[in-house]
């Protein structure tokens, strides 16, 4: 019996035990061969995704996005191999022989099974990608057919280019001010060679703008050529293409040899063309953003008024450009709202109603347009349907409602997807998906960059690179996509860096078609339900009614959850959510009706994004400390936020947001966190404990504290001076807090951003030292001495700001020299301020300046005529005798701000209550009203010896 046992196990047992042992050996090996082959087998898609957009048999083409989607769900389920595999990888011990204890022997044990079953998933799923792939290709033949299709795209592609070329004078809309410009930049001017580049999306017109300008100047020059740059041109086929125009244009037969000619031979022969000659040359459509290198040499500078003219969709080729002395930028925009109304019925009427929109029409045009974004691709291309179908306004308002299922399915519109889809396809892997992350919001909104840098980090789109971080990288993928004109910049910081962004309309439309062909994000609202073919990846729920109670089939495959709804989240719904969707990294709550989090929030485990912005929480589960990769946590609500000492356990945790989070359960273990680089807004405990542990964090580059007690000013000190990476740094002191007294006594090299709320000992004489700050922020200082002297010295400061209290002097003297860069000054309820003086040589860059509630200025600040490039001047809450004294007709100091384009003057409220509320509000901020808040609390506490209480928005007045 005993022999045929060791009989079983030799022959059977022990082949298997070293299977799995050379399996677990070889586990990281492979993975790295997988990610590899992943990254390939994405490639394939994409080019087949190409192939299929391209094919002109619509039922071939329909096959071919099914068997598509096959070959991304083989791809999805390889990065959740994958992702199991990490986190597998993090519990694995460093060395086995160290798990001497019990319970560490069997949690070895354990992690090598999971790590077993990972890699006979791994040989799995490696079987399924191959036998995926060979059945598409077994299925469609693409490679047998990629020249013929590569035909068909081309073919498709010339005549979408060309089109343009051909449209009649009298056809064009809306370009009358550019085609005035564009002359004058082509005609006028200088003498020497002048690149003039028109930039701007796809779609927007500027193959049409540029020709016609081309058609009404080139008479003025004695050479011409046109020329269509193809994404894929080589150099010496562009100089081939320019020496055979130029010479058609002079009626003379090109060299024989010319298709034979190398580079340098054919630029040889464009210069000769162009010897001592006024010429002017249109490149259209260039891509390659080195393009002016491969021409340049060729296009001599006869110093006799020659211009070349650009137009191109990427910032970029615009920026090389400008490597020649000689530049000139025209960025196109979409056109007016009237103008896009003109251009619709233009084409929905032709020569009916001699070219006027009729009453009848006009609103349900103006919708169109509007919906259109008012690109003239999307005009043209619908007023040419809307003239053969729609012959009604109640046709017209049929098809508005409708407007985007027709954009999305209507072979007729195709051209829009067409030409919106060029730059998406020219985009890497990794910036198509970045694009694609605007579709998860609604059209319109406007994304803030930190939020959105946040969330392409969780989901793996953003790789560290060597000497940037990971908010670098992000920024440098965001600037890209703006540079190829499709991002739009919402707003800008007064450093210049983009602050929010969103994307055209149209581009809105094309990126949710492209989701839902890919699998990337099903949004769900009253117009969507969850009707979806496929594994998704991501879920944007925007509606009331969402049903969780449905089939669980394909839920594993989710990876983000985006939340919009006021009126969804109850506890048993998002306790329901997370059982569900087990494998989230993003999972975002905005606006959500939400009290408490459920326990099982801590099954999450591959959570790396977490927001709770804009809900009602007051507090975290424990089990938060499970969630061993999440990177950022946003808990800004309108409360207090208890955090459980177990968060101490995250570290992985690199961004913790919040308007007031409570120190008391992790005052003395926060040190740990090591890898917090944001962490915002922390409430100091009463004993200061936790500011000991914040020196520990030395990855820290934004830090804003509350409740901060004066008499903590050594220790908080101490901590600072730890922190070499700190870029950005808040203080809020503690009502009725002793002042503080800082000493700091590092360089702070990195530091951009100050801002110190609460009384000052004296003004800090490390602040002038600082030599990267951008801003700085005073409030409630009670300083009667600001040594704006040593202000002004600061080299790179755009930003001063002396708000409530922050001064209590008399007069603020701003002496020649002083503040060269100060972009934007803000004086606010400073209520002894009596007299500003501003010496000529001062404040030469300042753009914008800000005067709110100062009772006692009765007089415009002396020497602000000097300030020349001062374009906002914003007056708020100011004594009448001001407002006097700068109206245009009677006003005697009217002289000193005439040359100011925007002056904007609020009078005064009569409800001072109101004055006060609506101050808080739009001056204060969100935060700084639930700092009051605090303050009210602190003194409600002391008079009724209570601490706390439930609710901080229960005042009894």
């Amino acid at each position: 019996m005993a022999e045929t046992a060791v009989s079983f196990s030799s022959q059977h047992v022990l082949p298997k035990l070293l299977e799995a042992v050379k399996m677990l050996r070889n586990l990281p090996k492979e993975v790295a061969e997988v990610i590899d082959e992943l990254e390939s087998f994405q490639d394939f898609i994409d080019d087949e995704d190409k192939v299929a957009e391209a094919e002109h048999d619509h039922n071939r083409r329909d096959r071919i996005i099914k068997g598509l989607t096959r070959l991304r769900e083989a791809a999805f389920r390889m990065e959740d191999v994958i992702d199991d595999y990490v986190i597998c990888d993090e519990k694995q011990p460093e060395d086995p022989r160290c798990a001497a204890l019990l319970c560490e022997v069997v949690e070895f044990i354990k992690t090598q099974i999971h790590r077993l079953q990972i890699a006979y998933q791994i040989q799995d799923v490696k079987a399924l990608l191959r036998a995926e792939r060979d059945g598409f290709e077994n299925r469609f033949r693409t490679g047998s057919r990629s020249d013929g299709t590569r035909g068909n795209e081309n073919f498709t592609w010339q005549k979408l280019r060309m089109d343009p070329l051909f449209i009649k004078e009298d056809e064009v809309v809306g370009f009358e001010e550019d085609i005035d410009t564009l002359k004058k930049c082509l005609t006028e001017g200088r003498k020497e060679r002048t690149v003039i580049s028109i930039v701007g999306m796809a779609g927007l017109g500027k193959t049409i703008l540029s020709k016609q300008v081309f058609d009404r100047v080139h008479t003025d020059f004695e050479c011409h050529a046109l020329i269509t740059v193809s994404r894929s041109y080589t150099v010496e086929g562009l100089l081939r293409d320019m020496t055979n125009k130029l010479c058609k244009e002079r009626r003379e037969d090109p060299p024989r040899d010319v298709a034979f000619m190398d580079q340098m031979s054919l630029i040889k022969e464009v210069r000769n063309r162009l010897h001592n000659k006024r010429y002017v040359v249109l490149f259209d459509d260039v891509w390659n953003e080195t393009f002016w290198d491969d021409i340049e040499l060729a296009l001599i500078d006869n110093k006799n008024g020659s211009r070349i003219l650009i137009t191109t969709r990427d910032q970029k080729v615009v920026d090389f450009c400008k490597k020649c002395l000689f530049f000139e930028v025209h960025k196109l925009q979409p056109l007016s709202n009237s103008k896009s109304l003109e251009l619709l019925c233009k084409k929905a009427f032709g020569n009916g109603f001699h070219g006027c929109c009729p009453k009848d029409y006009e609103e349900v045009g103006l919708d169109i347009v509007r919906k259109c974004g008012c690109l003239p691709l999307a005009i043209v291309a619908i007023g040419s349907l809307l003239y053969r179908k729609c012959k009604s306004p109640s046709d017209w308002g049929l098809f508005s409602q409708h407007l985007s299922l027709e954009l999305e399915s209507n072979s007729e519109l195709d051209c829009v997807k067409k030409i919106l889809s060029l730059s998406y396809d020219d985009l890497p892997q990794n910036l198509r998906s970045c694009l694609l992350y605007f579709g998860i919001y609604s059209k319109d909104y406007k994304v803030k960059c930190s939020r959105l840098f946040q969330q392409w980090i969780a989901e793996g789109f953003v790789k560290q690179e060597r000497g940037r971080n990971l908010e670098e990288v992000a920024e440098q993928q965001i600037m890209e996509l703006i540079s190829r004109s499709l991002v739009l910049v919402s707003s800008f910081t007064t450093e210049g860096k983009v602050k929010a962004c969103h994307v055209h309309d149209s581009i809105h439309e094309m990126i949710r078609e492209k989701m839902k062909n890919t699998g990337f994000c099903h949004y769900i609202d009253e117009h969507n339900d969850f009707e979806s073919s496929g594994m998704i990846r991501r879920l944007t729920i925007a509606t009331n009614s969402y049903d969780l109670s449905g089939s669980s089939e394909g839920s594993q495959y989710v990876r983000s959850i985006f939340i919009f709804t006021n009126e969804l989240s109850s506890e048993g719904f998002t306790r329901c959510l997370l059982a569900k969707y087990t494998r989230l990294k993003v999972l975002i709550f905005e606006i959500a009706p939400l009290y408490d989090v459920p326990e099982n929030l801590g099954s999450l485990i591959h959570l790396k994004y977490l927001s709770f912005r804009n809900t009602s929480i007051r507090s975290l589960p424990k089990s938060i400390g499970e969630l061993q990769n999440l990177e950022s946590l946003d808990v800004r609500t309108n409360r207090v936020i208890e955090v459980p000492k177990e968060i101490t356990k995250l570290r992985k945790l690199r961004c913790l947001f919040g308007y007031r989070i409570s120190t008391i359960e992790v005052k003395d273990s926060l040190g740990k966190m090591t890898s917090l680089e944001k962490m915002h807004e922390l409430r100091i405990d009463e004993d200061g404990v936790v500011i000991r542990e914040l020196g520990k964090l030395n990855q820290l580059r934004d830090l804003r504290l509350s409740n901060f007690m004066g008499d903590h000013s050594d220790a908080l000190s101490s901590s600072i001076n730890e922190m070499q990476l700190l870029e950005r740094l808040d203080i809020f002191v503690q009502y009725m807090s002793e002042p503080i007294d800082l000493h700091i006594t590092s360089p702070l090299y990195k530091l951009r951003k100050l801002h110190l709320f609460g009384i000052l000992k004296e003004f800090p004489s490390w602040i002038p030292r600082l030599q990267n700050l951008v801003k700085l922020s005073l409030k409630l200082s009670m300083l009667n001495n600001i040594p704006l002297k040593s202000l002004g010295n600061m080299p790179n400061l755009l930003i001063l700001s002396f708000d409530s209290g922050s001064y209590e002097g008399e007069t603020l003297h701003f002496e020649n020299g002083g503040f060269q860069k100060l972009k934007e000054l803000r004086f606010r309820a400073l209520y002894n301020l009596r007299s500003i003086f501003i010496d000529k040589g001062a404040l030469q860059s300042l753009e914008k300046l800000h005067m709110f509630d100062l009772p006692q200025l009765k007089a415009v600040p002396s020497g602000i005529q000097h300030l020349k490039k001062l374009h906002v001047l914003d007056i708020f809450h100011m004594p009448t005798e001001f407002h006097q004294r700068i109206e245009p007709e009677t006003g005697e100091d009217h002289w000193m701000v005439k040359h100011v384009a925007d002056v904007l003057a609020g009078s005064d409220f009569k409800n001072q209550l109101m004055y006060d509320l609506s101050k808080n509000i739009f001056m204060e901020g969100v935060a700084d009203i639930l700092r009051y808040i605090d303050g009210i609390e602190v003194l409600a506490s002391s008079a009724s010896g209570v601490v706390g209480g439930d609710d901080p928005f229960q005042i009894k007045l």
